[in-house]
């Protein structure tokens, strides 16, 4: 059974290794990318997935320090996919924002997602920007 957890506590180690898994990248070592420290300073929260205690999902919720909250790195091991945990994930990440004051949660997404963010969770389109620093 998948628990889900609204700022549940999680390693560095497996949530680097879910996002290599997710987003088809290379494994971060800890010390490069401090999942634990960077959520704890500057984020509103973020989701927790588990089953039998093996993270399955995740999802980051940064913020605007008032009304304003975004949807960040949302994901779902490989082999636990089309279970509906992304969309619990998101469910979950929306009550805890609702919950810190929020009034609007945004996400950015590729073209492909756009089925699972805009019916399976309820989002709506807008125009958004993007300018790349690199």
């Amino acid at each position: 059974m998948t628990t889900y957890e609204w700022r549940g506590p999680f390693t560095d180690r497996e949530a680097n290794e879910l996002h290599a898994e997710a987003f088809q990248t290379r494994v971060f070592d800890d010390a490069e990318w401090p999942w634990v420290e960077l959520a704890g300073r500057h984020s509103l929260g973020w989701v927790t997935a588990r089953d039998d205690g093996r993270l399955v999902g995740f999802a980051n919720v940064l913020w605007d320090g008032l009304v304003h909250a975004w949807l960040q790195d949302v994901m779902v091991a490989a082999d636990r996919r089309h279970e509906g945990i992304a969309r619990q994930v998101v469910e979950t990440a929306t009550e805890g924002a609702r919950g810190a004051g929020c009034e609007w949660m945004h996400v950015d997404f590729d073209e492909e997602l756009a089925g699972f963010y805009l019916g399976a969770c309820g989002f709506t389109r807008t125009s958004a920007g993007l300018k790349p620093l690199r």
